[in-house]
């Protein structure tokens, strides 16, 4: 950007990082195994040429979709990417050579992408071919946006939101094994949504017996397949849940262990028979169902509950993401304090919400929303 002090420029590069992180809010539930990733190309003159989303595992990626779109304008312009943009040839071709050829003239990326192919090399190429580039613009809501990719390729595991709904006194339902509406239909709204956004849901089998939830997203759009995720080391799932119904919507998987299995072979038989994928592992536990369901590219999982599984996660460390839905009604005995400060009985543990990073607290309906990341985003 020509004849602009560095305060100008800073400023002018924040602004267009943040039109390229629209566009890559954009791929939310659509990418995996890919990250979400958006692009624009601007010309010296400030002017806005070519925009791009990576809209789909296999498809081009955001940084040809803007340059495609900027055409003959790409040369000497500067590109916005909310990642670094690949140097290797997977599914498409590496997005270097496409910058390249384009003459555009200054990279501006958001933040390193952290997978092996790419980590820098993407980086060290343009920078050979004698391209401007800086890192770093944009890179917090960057990292928000990506945390299921960055939790997959740094840990081998999704990136887990624990969801819970529960009474002012901190009930889940009216007595143990009770099936208990609590939220209002804002709440259960808002939450679909959420369904829309990531690869899979999961839930323990006594959420299974006593609920027998369908666990579709409904009333929104989703591109992909949802995945279902019922975690039953003593496999007792019955194989006429109503989750073997709504296989159209995408694959049931149950996690059990190799002795359930051969205690229970008859059931494991008719479970696979209504539809079910059994993931047997000889050692169930939570961080070996997790690896397991990243090596099939589940890159985000919602934990709805119920207590069991969710004490599981914490006790595993890997409770990335809390949401917390109060709804303004006791089942039980009045409460001795707010749910604000401690909901242990939802939450599968004590959780002081006050120390969740980047809170938000919102009403939905007649419904209080209390979420925020257990860990700082990086």
């Amino acid at each position: 950007m020509r004849d602009l002090s560095a305060e100008a420029v800073a400023k002018a590069d924040l602004h267009w990082m943040r039109r390229a992180l629209a566009h890559a809010r954009r791929g939310l539930g659509r990418t995996t195994p890919n990250p979400v990733v958006g692009a624009c190309v601007v010309t010296d003159e400030g002017v806005p040429v070519g925009d791009g989303t990576h809209e789909r595992a296999g498809g081009p990626h955001a940084e040809v979709h803007a340059i495609d779109a900027a055409g003959d304008r790409a040369r000497g312009a500067t590109l916005y990417s909310t990642l670094e943009p690949c140097s290797h040839t997977g599914r498409t071709g590496p997005c270097t050579d496409r910058i390249i050829a384009a003459g555009i003239r200054r990279v501006v990326a958001a933040m390193e992408d952290p997978f092996p192919l790419v980590r820098g090399r993407g980086f060290a190429i343009l920078r050979d071919h004698g391209l401007d580039v800086e890192v770093g613009v944009g890179r917090d809501e960057a990292v928000r946006l990506n945390q299921p990719f960055l939790t997959a390729v740094r840990e081998h595991r999704p990136f887990v939101m624990l969801k819970a709904a529960t009474s002012l006194d901190g009930r889940l339902a009216a007595a143990p094994g009770e099936r208990t509406q609590l939220t209002s239909e804002a709440a259960d709204r808002h939450s679909h949504v959420l369904r829309a956004q990531v690869d899979a849901i999961g839930i323990g089998s006594s959420t299974l017996l006593v609920d027998d939830p369908l666990l579709t997203a409904r009333h929104v759009y989703r591109e992909r397949p949802l995945t279902r995720v019922v975690f039953d080391r003593r496999l007792r799932a019955s194989p006429d849940a109503r989750l073997f119904s709504t296989l159209s919507a995408g694959p049931v998987m149950i996690v059990t262990s190799r002795q359930a299995q051969r205690l229970h072979s008859e059931r494991a038989d008719a479970l696979e028979r209504a539809g079910a994928t059994l993931l047997v592992l000889d050692d169930p536990a939570m961080m070996n169902a997790l690896q397991t369901l990243a090596d099939r590219d589940i890159q985000s999982l919602i934990l709805e509950g119920g207590p069991g599984v969710h004490q599981a996660a914490w006790d595993a460390g890997v409770v990335d993401y809390v949401q917390l839905y109060v709804a303004p009604v006791t089942v039980g005995q009045p409460p001795s304090a707010s749910p604000a400060d401690t909901v242990s009985l939802a939450l599968g543990r004590e959780v002081a919400l006050a120390s969740l990073i980047e809170q938000n607290v919102q009403m939905l309906g007649p419904d209080v929303l209390i979420e925020g990341y257990v860990h700082r985003p990086h």
